[in-house]
């Protein structure tokens, strides 16, 4: 991969927005409601890591995009019934998915609204179309899925809440597989988060040490004998994977990240010049926090 340019962009940061509402909403902090009586303890805590990350001096925030799933449902619910929906999400949270899309909005910063694809997928294919135009891309979220696009130290993942970054090296030793071996991982273990089950008997030794083999599910043979890697109870995993190849394949397609959504902005576009002052002070009247939260962005465009 070739560097950047002399005149590209040192970061891009990418932000997982329902993760960071997800996060706000099971906080402790306290709760809070609108004028009109509505919950927006979730919206109002998303901002404030937003307005963080924004006056972070060691982040250095020039150019960022906050991705939401809205709704919770995409077309990994048409390939499997099982995989994750909005079933069960706290009504009061629910109901902020579109509020916390126009609070970012009223600060100023890239908002990716996704319903066919996921979040997930949007900040992955920003991830892979602008991380050769940038010195890093920072995707800000501990979800293992993004690990399938990290790239060396080009593109990382940073987990705030850990204070952890993970480059490629950080990611091999986290999941042991390589990223592009995550989805393949992630469906002979499972992801509970997500909704798929993965297949019984595989734990991540095992199938991490068939993945650092074979590289990648289609690759592994059927019978065990014809594994050339040491793996306990490898007749077993073998003949699992040999009856239930093509659910795992299934489950594969399912972790697998679509990096080619068609997010409209170019690069330029996800400049942050700073929160546009009318629109962001409507917004705290709006939520009825006008009086802390006025004179939070430290930069007005």
């Amino acid at each position: 991969m070739s560097g950047p340019s002399a005149d590209a962009v040192d970061r891009l940061h990418l932000v997982d927005g329902t993760f960071e509402l997800y996060r706000a909403h099971f906080s402790k902090r306290p709760g809070h409601s609108d004028p009109a009586g509505r919950d927006r303890k979730a919206t109002v805590g998303l901002v404030g890591s937003l307005l963080a990350l924004l006056q972070d001096d060691a982040e250095a925030v020039t150019h960022v995009a906050v991705a939401f799933d809205h709704p919770i449902r995409s077309f990994r619910n048409d390939l499997f019934a099982g995989y994750k929906s909005d079933e069960g999400v706290p009504p009061e949270l629910r109901e902020q998915f579109g509020p916390a899309e126009q609070a970012v909005a009223a600060l100023g910063v890239t908002v990716w609204s996704m319903d066919r694809w996921e979040a997930d997928d949007a900040l992955a294919t920003a991830a892979v179309r602008f991380g050769p135009r940038v010195g890093q891309v920072r995707i800000m979220t501990p979800d293992k899925d993004l690990g399938q696009v990290v790239s060396g130290s080009r593109v990382v993942q940073v987990d705030r809440i850990r204070g952890k970054e993970l480059d490629e090296a950080a990611v091999i030793d986290k999941m042991g597989v390589p990223p592009a071996a995550i989805p393949d991982l992630l469906a002979l273990v499972g992801d509970s988060a997500d909704g798929i089950p993965g297949l019984a008997r595989w734990g991540m030794k095992s199938a991490g040490a068939v993945l650092t083999r074979y590289g990648r599910l289609e690759a592994v043979p059927d019978d065990a004998d014809g594994w050339d890697v040491k793996v306990r109870g490898a007749a077993v995993l073998a003949e699992r994977l040999a009856a239930e190849r093509d659910d795992a394949l299934l489950y594969k397609q399912l972790a697998t990240l679509v990096t080619d959504v068609p997010l409209p902005q170019d690069l330029d576009d996800l400049r942050w010049t700073g929160a546009p002052r009318d629109a962001w002070l409507a917004w705290c009247d709006a939520v009825g926090a006008r009086d802390w939260l006025r004179d939070r962005p430290h930069r007005w465009c």
